[in-house]
């Protein structure tokens, strides 16, 4: 049995590891659940999982929570309380999936604690990667892929060398926007954005996803995820959202992991390594599916692709302050305060201002990550011909 603690137990990959675990739980035992501010679902999977800790990051819901479950587990909150349920010593396998940068630390705590990471945190690779991976190194534990894409090189690598291996294609389904003009991306709403065609996601990443900055921040995540370069990482536009990803090897083959876009599977399989279990639910039948497409992406309408390309050859302390600035725009766009296009734009300029740091420590990638965010604002606040 395996002992999981599960950071973002609310979020959508929380819940859909939360359907996992209930499906199968002869073999997975909760120890630790942690959500930003959901009280109620916090509750209700205290009740039915009974995990020895469940944390609220919102400091100020610390009071109702432990009023609400105190009797059943323990109960903490705020940054020590992630770090407290990361490092938990029932936990053998550490789910990360808290969005944003903020999965760091207490990711960062769980690798230094020799727990397995089954991550879904991409933003832990993209500011942290040189760092984390090093560590995991050092510490002889695993990181298993949640991502959908990244499961898939990694199911489609298998037994392969990595000098067997020419080229991770990476697949975008091109979002909500992918046959608009640039011209109509300067009008296009938040209701717009968040509707995506294929996925069900929480509304950061389906931003992002509508961006291409998803698909940019899964290319610097396989970068350090696969130890390969930039220029050996391709993303390839495939709308229907059926393969994965693919890999490309020196022979000339390809070999690409396909499924119907539903998270469960990369939970499950990452949780069961190296073991399949099966799955309830529809499975994938290509004579329904009918066709499949393939598009190269247009990084003239989608410019965050290209800056995450751009962040890599930069240097580490660029792809923080990529990703920085890019939560802090989306938070932005999401209270409907600037425009679409205004995202890559910030981002752009962030960019420009940043100074090159390479192999960061976990004090210097936040403060770079924080220079980011505030300068983001700034630039906001004082238009500056950006927005």
């Amino acid at each position: 049995m395996k002992r999981l603690s599960v950071l973002g137990s609310t979020g959508s990959i929380g819940l859909q590891t939360m359907e996992v675990v209930r499906s199968n739980r002869e073999l997975f035992r909760l120890e630790a659940i942690t959500a930003n501010s959901s009280l109620d679902l916090l509750e209700q999977q205290v009740k039915e999982f009974r995990p020895k800790l469940v944390v609220v990051f919102d400091e100020s819901k610390y009071a109702e929570l432990k009023r609400r479950v105190g009797g059943i587990t323990e109960v903490a909150a705020g940054v020590e309380g992630l770090i407290a349920a990361a490092t938990i010593s029932e936990a053998d396998t550490v789910v990360s999936s808290i969005v944003g940068i903020a999965g760091l630390i207490p990711t960062y705590h769980a690798v230094m604690n020799k727990k397995n990471i089954a991550l879904a945190n991409k933003e832990t690779l993209v500011a942290g990667g040189r760092l984390i991976m090093s560590k995991a190194k050092e510490n002889h534990i695993s990181i298993l892929p949640v991502d959908s894409e990244h499961s898939a090189i990694f199911q489609s690598i298998g037994s392969n060398k990595k000098s067997e291996l020419s080229k991770l294609i990476l697949t975008a389904s091109g979002g909500p926007f992918r046959t608009r003009t640039l011209e109509e991306l300067q009008h296009v709403t938040l209701s717009d954005a968040l509707n995506h065609p294929n996925w069900k996601m929480g509304k950061k990443i389906t931003v992002d996803s509508a961006t291409l900055m998803n698909k940019g921040l899964e290319v610097i995540e396989a970068r350090w995820l696969f130890d390969v370069n930039a220029e050996d990482i391709d993303v390839c536009v495939h709308p229907q959202s059926i393969i994965h990803s693919m890999v490309e090897f020196v022979d000339g083959s390809v070999i690409a992991q396909l499924g119907l876009p539903d998270m469960k599977l990369p939970i499950q399989y990452a949780l069961t390594y190296p073991e399949r279990m099966p799955i309830a639910g529809e499975k994938l039948d290509l004579r329904k599916i009918g066709t499949l497409t393939f598009e190269k992406p247009d990084t003239a309408k989608f410019p965050c692709l290209k800056l995450a390309y751009d962040a890599l050859h930069l240097g580490d302390s660029a792809c923080i302050s990529v990703n920085g600035a890019n939560e802090a725009a989306v938070e932005l766009f999401l209270n409907e305060k600037i425009g679409f296009m205004d995202i890559p734009r910030l981002i752009t300029a962030v960019l420009e201002k940043h100074e090159t740091l390479n192999n960061p420590t976990l004090e210097e990638i936040i403060e770079i990550d924080q220079w980011a965010r505030k300068l983001t604002l700034e630039l906001y606040e004082k238009r500056c011909n950006i927005c």
